[in-house]
């Protein structure tokens, strides 16, 4: 397939909560495709289709050494978090230039659909787990920076704004 572009941040599709997917067809499983690709040219950890303007809660995560080992989500959501936090510098493709450290639960328990349809709950820790969290705050319409105080939020979003050069 190929790699899209990732839109850039303000947009509104970034700020809103994607659909559901009804069932795992050819045309998800090549948005999938495209969504690997796109996170593999980053490169990054995972991507949330809402990054690349579609508007399906479909999501890709790839924290292996070797890589080629991402898992394909749909509708994921988390049904258990762990009480003990883990802090990763996170960043985003739709806001380049600018990232920040976040705690986020060590490890999640994720129910999604696999690539073949199937319902899965597969248990995730440490940066995987803090990818797939990032990646279902993209589902739900919230970036990173969100979980960050309104003014560390907004340091940041003024540093990349500088970055952009507006």
């Amino acid at each position: 397939m190929t790699a899209r572009r990732c839109i850039p941040w303000p947009d509104r599709r970034l700020q809103t909560a994607a659909a559901p997917v009804e069932a795992i067809t050819d045309d998800i499983r090549g948005v999938w495709t495209d969504m690997i690709d796109t996170m593999e040219a980053m490169p990054g950890y995972g991507l949330g289709a809402p990054q690349i303007g579609v508007m399906l809660r479909l999501a890709v995560v790839d924290c292996s050494d070797a890589r080629g080992q991402a898992v394909r989500m749909a509708n994921p959501q988390i049904l258990h978090a762990s009480a003990q936090l883990c802090d990763h510098e996170e960043a985003s493709p739709n806001l380049p230039g600018v990232s920040a450290v976040i705690a986020r639960p060590r490890a999640v328990t994720v129910r999604f659909l696999n690539e073949n349809g199937e319902v899965e709950d597969r248990d995730f820790v440490h940066l995987w787990a803090t990818s797939v969290q990032h990646q279902i705050d993209h589902l739900n319409g919230r970036m990173y920076f969100d979980h960050l105080s309104k003014l560390k939020r907004d340091r940041l979003l003024k540093r990349a704004q500088k970055l952009r050069g507006a």
